[in-house]
């Protein structure tokens, strides 16, 4: 009964990380080709605006976090963290220009105060990730 357990473990594993490969060359893919869509559009249009930029960058730290998740099977939040900046930084750049004078105060704060919340969030992360390392890695040890 032991060795069915064993193999049926096995499979699962086997199956997991299938899926899992499977998955992350998908995300990657749909990262890189909409990246270059829109790299395509920009060298059609003859320039770049700030937010074709600005989505670039995000895509870079989208195929970054794919990339970490593919070599450590980890998914740091941090990246996760980034690209939330990013994208509010984007919006308070560029789409905070459109909203109406009454809420333009209030929804320029919001996102002053979002992006710090989060800055200081990472500074957290990476202070105790220095200090004190990650769970995963106490694991790894004790198993050795």
């Amino acid at each position: 009964m032991h060795n069915k357990t064993v193999i049926i473990h096995k499979i699962g594993d086997i199956l997991v990380d299938s899926f899992h490969y499977l998955a992350l060359f998908g995300i990657g893919a749909t990262i890189v080709w909409s990246a270059v869509y829109d790299y395509i559009a920009m060298m059609k249009s003859g320039h770049a605006s700030l937010e074709e930029i600005l989505l670039l960058f995000i895509y870079l730290e989208l195929g970054a976090m794919v990339g970490t998740y593919f070599k450590t099977r980890r998914l740091p939040v941090q990246f996760l963290i980034y690209i939330a900046i990013t994208a509010l930084s984007r919006h308070l750049v560029i789409d905070v220009q459109k909203v109406a004078d009454s809420f333009h105060l209030y929804l320029l704060l919001s996102i002053t105060v979002a992006i710090a919340l989060l800055s200081i969030a990472i500074l957290i992360l990476s202070y105790t990730a220095k200090n004190f390392g990650c769970p995963e890695d106490n694991e790894l040890k004790d198993k050795k």
